[in-house]
């Protein structure tokens, strides 16, 4: 918090983004919990000409399961699954569509469970696949649904703006397009084809940020609409519902041991580079815990510590979003290619790339289990803000270089703490404890959808806010040149204590 002269500004608790995110995300959950219930817009389509593509794969399965319903007297099934291969024969989608949902209750009554639960699994994917065209996403009723979540969305974000004391009517005049390029996102990445190629919806919003931002520009009415910080905090503090506490507890302990060792390590690493390239200790610590902590709340923190230039901590922000961006989407995809376990996937991940936001991208490319590790990782990392603060600022100190000289009190530290880290766990608690699985799996079942929009506003925020140009510029290459080496130094490092702590070698595989 803010430390007044007479005292403490209490005002913080609602003006400030980091605070406001966790009351939104704990009423989101409450809402739920409350019995609220929302159908989410549903964005996924298949074209005609890659429907027809997988007639032939969805025919062998009907025949199958036809055979089946016969060993198993079961002629009702039986009856429905010819008639659904016949309009499969006839490659009709809509008679398919049809077909297919006549053949899906029939399978609810058969007697076997487990030839059940298949049946209606093959006539279920089946039918969504025939309903899934883009008709289907573009008429009323989706709409509708995404005209609610719009309104839902704007008037939370109104109340987060009035109580931060910004600009509503600002807001709101760039949040629609805001929205309507989110949901652009998701239809490209809902797309059958993308979705095989693991294009998720934040790289697409990303993509497109980019895209306007570098080739036309974002005016300034739209400007008070980027709200990245808040938007990605919201969603992390809604992802503390379905992250439960047996994950954070097993692979938090491993990733507080991996956090010290990439933070002492990597720390040293560009401050020792950063001296052999002339970049002064300031700027060197602002870039060292940037790469070595959690990109920028440590870029932030660490310039508030040494009491550094506003502009080597803004420069230092950029090289984090820039990099990011590369990393989020290569790195995930390297993970996949060596055959790394969701654990060593995720604690590299976690462990590596610089942004909160980022690591839940990734981490959602690379599969929920590895996301789950990820994020848990990040999250240690996150925790050491403030000790890692509290030590730069003392050092500092001591060296005479930071202004007054003054060591931080345990306010500053409090001050200088992620308090959406408090909304993670705190969310993470009530729904491992005080809830049955089915109570929490119903909530996050809608939550979760929620939690993936906030991601997708804050992902195509980052993009509106990067500006190439601007970043190639800074420095004179300087600390770009220690970032990235950096970087590179923090990647390789981080893999192999990834597979050392999370791997299997020294310590137990966490399991979920």
């Amino acid at each position: 918090m803010v430390e007044k002269n007479n005292g403490i500004n209490w005002s913080v608790l609602w003006k400030s983004d980091d605070w406001m995110s966790v009351w939104i995300g704990f009423f989101i959950l409450a809402f739920f919990l409350a019995g609220a219930t929302m159908s989410l817009p549903r964005w996924k389509w298949i074209s005609d000409g890659s429907y027809q593509g997988k007639i032939a794969g969805y025919a062998k399965k009907v025949d199958a399961t036809a055979k089946d319903a016969e060993t198993k007297a079961e002629p009702v099934l039986k009856e429905q699954a010819v008639a659904l291969k016949a309009a499969l024969d006839a490659k009709d989608r809509k008679a398919i569509g049809a077909a297919a949902g006549k053949m899906e209750a029939a399978a609810k009554e058969v007697k076997d469970k487990d030839f059940q639960k298949k049946a209606v699994k093959v006539a279920s994917d089946i039918k969504g696949d025939a309903g899934a065209t883009v008709g289907k996403v573009f008429g009323g009723d989706n709409l509708m649904k995404a005209l609610y979540l719009f309104i839902g969305f704007a008037i939370l974000g109104i109340i987060g703006m009035a109580f931060m004391g910004m600009p509503v009517g600002k807001f709101m005049a760039g949040f629609p397009i805001v929205f309507i390029l989110s949901s652009l996102a998701y239809f490209v990445s809902e797309n059958d084809i993308v979705k095989y190629y693991g294009l998720e919806v934040v790289f697409w919003a990303l993509i497109f940020g980019l895209v306007i931002s570098n080739i036309f520009g974002v005016p300034t009415w739209l400007r008070t609409a980027i709200k990245t910080e808040f938007f990605i905090k919201i969603g992390l503090v809604l992802l503390g519902a379905e992250v439960l506490f047996g994950t954070i507890a097993k692979v938090g302990a491993y990733g507080m041991v991996q956090s010290i060792l990439v933070i002492g390590v990597v720390f040293y690493f560009c401050l020792w580079f950063a001296r052999k390239v002339g970049l002064d200790d300031e700027f060197a610590s602002i870039i060292g815990a940037s790469v070595s902590i959690c990109g920028v709340s440590a870029a932030i923190a660490a310039g508030g510590a040494v009491q550094g230039d506003s502009k080597k901590v803004s420069h230092t922000i950029s090289l984090v979003l820039l990099c990011a961006i590369p990393m989020l989407i290569l790195m995930p995809l390297i993970a996949k290619w060596a055959g790394m376990s969701p654990a060593v996937a995720g604690a590299w991940l976690g462990g590596t790339i610089d942004t909160t936001g980022a690591v839940v991208a990734a981490g959602a490319i690379a599969g929920p289990e590895a996301m789950s590790v990820a994020v848990v990782v990040k999250m240690a990392q996150n925790v050491l803000i403030g000790f890692a603060a509290f030590f730069l600022a003392l050092w500092f100190a001591f060296k005479g270089q930071a202004a007054g000289g003054e060591k931080p009190s345990l306010m500053q530290l409090w001050t200088r703490f992620p308090k959406f880290v408090l909304g993670f766990i705190v969310a993470s608690i009530v729904f491992s404890f005080f809830m049955t699985e089915a109570g929490a799996k119903a909530v996050t079942g809608t939550t979760a959808g929620l939690r993936g929009w906030w991601f997708t506003l804050a992902f195509l925020c980052i993009g509106l806010e990067t500006k190439f140009s601007e970043l190639i510029a800074m420095g004179g290459g300087k600390p770009a040149l220690v970032f990235l080496t950096a970087q590179a130094f923090n990647i390789l490092w981080t893999l192999l204590l990834s597979y050392l702590i999370f791997g299997g070698i020294l310590f137990a595989v966490p399991t979920f």
